[in-house]
């Protein structure tokens, strides 16, 4: 009985850590596409209209 006891956490354990590598890959791919937008608008301040 032990042993499911085992099982049963550590497929919780497994599970929890593909969520947070998940959520860690979705956190990169919107900051590394965030990052490129906000450069060309704050980089060339004379491109602004007046």
């Amino acid at each position: 009985m032990a042993k499911t006891k085992y099982t049963w956490e550590k497929r919780q354990k497994e599970l929890a850590k593909k969520k947070k590598k998940e959520e860690k890959q979705k956190r990169k791919l919107a900051k590394k596409k965030g990052q490129p937008e906000t450069l060309l608008t704050e980089d060339i301040p004379g491109d602004q209209p007046i």
